[in-house]
């Protein structure tokens, strides 16, 4: 039977897929032809989605993006076989954005079924859970710290050694927590994952149980995604069912299981103590450090937090070995980042490549440049507190050290695009304001600082003796960077500060202008 692949991805799902799907369907009924609707995540290609693809003998043929309108037109063109139309892509392997991607997170994104364990396994999922399940947990834990792999959540502290911490304590108890708080603007690999390859994580979170002794695990996921939060919770109820969770775990005495929570939707809850404490029924404040969650985390207990990335990884690198992973990337920043485009782009999307691949390439070549088609002005990457880089330095490496000695962060790899209509001192008053409608309140520079800050920015943006704001301005930045408590906080100087280093032009503003 032809198996016919329309995504339910929520990218492609609010671009009418759903309707896509039922058109197609019942056009298959009426003509009575022997075809199945595989629904799939998204492969990160969102310019084109709804992405349609057939399964032919030479290959998935791909059709997008396809409206409900288009599909009598394709199946009198010979859908089935891979016929020709205007909407036909070719082979979807051989397009150039994703055949020059190197996919290992992402590798089964797009390509399976969300919620087909048979898929999943049928794509090499559970090999790296087996591999584990024939090592000692120290042994896990060496592979791990062997491949590099750092924290993809922003961080980007080595996981091997969060993980040997948490294997070295004593404790009755031990938790795995999977931080799917994605809260950066322009972010969505969370919830790629999450809808695409639900089963990469469990196994993740699993493997990442039997390394340090945990016996439990929780996801803990933003409330804006609830697509992802009812396919991700159908997987751990499928898992527990066929038994990959619970007791006896492949036939093994190893026993693991998994809770999925659902945020409030507060930016500070992406903050690992502040997660913590939202997990535990109270409000997402967050802690003091030390002592370390590694330590004394959830419920006071040992505990891993790691990004839904990084534990999605973790599969691959049992799977084929520590050097297989490694041998991706530059200097300390080893195997391969999903960055995602986003903002004023032309295409859209998600790319995996290895670190150090230039701006230069992921905007312009992948990317396609402005979606305007005016020059680009601005690339904000690392989320609402990463730096915003001008276009003369897109020859910078996407690698963490490079970008740190730019005064810049990798982040959760989300690229946002503006082009030269963009108001930079405008761009720098929205992160004091996000700061302080996000700031948990604990610590008076971040509470105080950015609600002062906005009203700085406003004097500024307004003209009101600009040169002394400006230097106010820059005190008030190293006082929040110095003085906060955690990233929140301590980082919303950066786009401030940025902004002022690479488009000073924007905070000079004659009250004349002003009040234009």
């Amino acid at each position: 039977m032809t198996r016919l692949f329309v995504p339910i991805d929520s990218t492609a799902l609010s671009l009418d897929a759903e309707e896509v799907a039922e058109a197609l369907a019942l056009a298959l009924k009426r003509q009575g032809a022997k075809a199945e609707i595989v629904r799939n995540g998204s492969r990160g290609l969102f310019w084109l989605e709804p992405l349609i693809e057939v399964e032919t003998p030479a290959g998935r043929v791909g059709y997008g993006p396809v409206t409900p309108d288009d599909v009598p037109g394709l199946l009198a063109a010979g859908l089935l076989e891979g016929g020709e139309h205007k909407l036909r892509l070719g082979l979807v392997e051989e397009i150039p954005w994703l055949k020059r991607q190197q996919r290992l997170t992402f590798a089964r994104c797009g390509i399976i079924d969300p919620l087909s364990l048979e898929d999943y396994e049928a794509h090499g999922g559970y090999r790296g859970l087996a591999k584990a399940l024939t090592l000692e947990p120290a042994a896990i834990v060496d592979t791990v710290t062997a491949s590099g792999l750092r924290g993809r959540g922003g961080a980007g502290f080595p996981t091997g050694i969060k993980w040997k911490t948490v294997l070295g304590a004593q404790a009755d108890q031990k938790y795995i927590v999977c931080n799917a708080d994605e809260g950066d603007s322009g972010t969505f690999a969370d919830r790629m994952l999450l809808e695409g390859d639900p089963y990469g994580l469990i196994e993740g979170m699993t493997i990442a149980g039997l390394a340090v002794g945990a016996t439990r695990g929780f996801v803990y996921i933003r409330s804006e995604y609830p697509h992802a939060f009812r396919t991700f919770k159908r997987a751990v109820a499928n898992a527990r069912d066929e038994g990959r969770l619970g007791t006896k775990i492949l036939g093994s005495d190893f026993s693991f299981d998994i809770e999925v929570r659902l945020g409030a939707g507060a930016y500070i809850c992406g903050e690992e103590t502040s997660l913590l404490e939202s997990l535990e029924g109270k409000r997402g404040v967050i802690r003091f450090k030390p002592p370390l969650p590694a330590l004394q985390g959830l419920f006071g207990k040992p505990t891993v937090v790691n990004n839904l990335v990084t534990l999605s990884t973790v599969p691959f690198i049992l799977a084929e070995g520590a050097e297989a992973y490694r041998d991706f990337g530059m200097g300390r920043s080893r195997g391969t980042l999903p960055v995602q485009l986003a903002g004023n782009v032309k295409r859209g999307g998600l790319v995996e490549l290895a670190f150090g691949v230039t701006l230069d390439t992921l905007i312009n070549d992948f990317g396609g440049g402005t979606a305007s088609g005016r020059p680009l002005r601005a690339v904000q990457i690392g989320g609402p507190l990463g730096a915003y880089f001008p276009a003369s330095l897109l020859d910078l490496p996407m690698d963490y050290e490079a970008l740190a000695a730019k005064r810049g962060m990798l982040g959760h790899g989300g690229m946002v695009l503006f082009d030269d209509g963009v108001d930079l001192a405008r761009q720098a008053r929205f992160a004091m304001e996000f700061c302080a409608v996000e700031s948990c309140g604990k610590c008076t520079p971040c509470r105080i600082g950015s609600t002062r800050g906005v009203e700085i920015m406003d004097r500024i943006i307004a003209g009101r003796d600009v040169e002394a704001q400006t230097a106010l301005l820059r005190d008030l930045c190293e006082v929040m960077t110095d003085g906060s408590l955690c990233a929140l906080g301590g980082l919303t100087p950066l786009p401030v500060l940025s902004a002022l280093e690479h488009f000073p032009e924007d905070f000079k503003r004659p009250v004349a202008a002003a009040a234009e």
